[in-house]
């Protein structure tokens, strides 16, 4: 009994809030400065006529044909969104973490893969319609190359929701829940990597990291996560912006798995293997540093709280 009320006090522990709102913080900030580089990848993932240039020059041509705030565009329900993903993400990470460790001597790579991948499955199942509702208010009223995308016109984050489910069924909401599913092993290993890099500055000494370190270590962890994994982001964009229609005489399961399968073979023989990897420079640029910058102030944030609240640091954060 005693046992369990430790694992439900882990779970709901003042730590692992901290880091949640910690790494909500930091995270809306960091994409808040970098947020048109995200706009860049977006339009060069989900309109395959726009020709692969680099991020500035795909910058310039947004706002030189849609005026001076459309690399903006969308910014709210982005925010909005990356601030509950984030939430949920690093508390529950953080709980598993710290449960887990419990009579444990040290944490190891492996621990914090398994506990990234379930912690990311939690995430993506809470917040996917969230992102889906972001990603078509992101591409609104948006210039593309490809004349076979539809328009939408919505409202506001409320209107969205309301036109797909009663336009396309609640289901839509949950549309690239696959992908995203598989897209669990980014955070899941950027974290590993960056929880793993921690230990390695601070072996024999625990001490606080440096900003430059934090930024460092953060930067190397998303950067090597992002380079594996995106191809399934640019099927998750492409199935999130609603565009691709899917066969229904299957089950959801696969209809989701052939249409990752067709959206991966279908962009290889447009482009070849290259056409996977399209977007990818602005998308490093982007997430790379926005990373980086998201787990500085999250362990800047983080550290200022428990020192000013008088609490220790405790051993799950380190």
């Amino acid at each position: 009994m005693a046992s369990e009320d430790f694992k439900v006090a882990e779970v709901f522990s003042y730590e692992s809030l901290v880091h949640a709102v910690a790494g909500a913080m930091g995270g809306v900030t960091a994409m808040t400065v970098f947020f048109p580089l995200d706009t860049a990848r977006l339009r060069l993932q989900v309109d395959e006529k726009r020709k692969s240039r680099s991020t500035p020059a795909i910058l310039a041509e947004i706002i030189k044909e849609e005026g001076l705030l459309a690399p903006y565009r969308g910014w709210f329900p982005v925010i909005c969104s990356l601030c509950c993903s984030n939430f949920v993400y690093f508390y529950c990470f953080h709980s598993l973490k710290a449960g887990w460790l419990q009579g444990q001597r040290a944490a190891s790579p492996g621990r914090d893969l398994i506990t990234g991948v379930i912690a990311g499955v939690v995430n993506v199942l809470v917040t996917t319609p969230l992102w889906v509702v972001n990603t078509r208010l992101k591409l609104q009223g948006a210039k593309f190359r490809n004349t076979d995308i539809r328009p939408t016109h919505y409202t506001g984050i409320m209107d969205a929701f309301s036109q797909i489910v009663q336009d396309e069924g609640v289901g839509a909401l949950w549309n690239g829940t696959f992908p995203s599913l598989l897209l669990v092993l980014n955070p899941a290993v950027q974290f590993m990597i960056y929880e793993g890099l921690k230990r390695q500055l601070r072996r024999g000494v625990h001490r606080e990291l440096s900003s430059s370190e934090v930024f460092l270590i953060g930067a190397v962890a998303k950067a090597v996560a992002t380079t594996l994994t995106y191809p399934l982001q640019t099927v998750q964009s492409i199935l999130r912006f609603g565009q691709h229609r899917q066969q229904t005489e299957q089950s959801r399961l696969m209809n989701s798995l052939r249409s990752v399968m067709y959206l991966l073979i279908n962009r290889i023989r447009k482009h070849g293997m290259l056409g996977l990897f399209k977007g990818l420079e602005a998308k490093l640029l982007q997430t790379v540093l926005t990373a980086a910058l998201m787990f500085l102030l999250y362990e800047k944030i983080a550290s200022f709280t428990f020192r000013v609240m008088g609490v220790r640091r405790p051993v799950s954060s380190r």
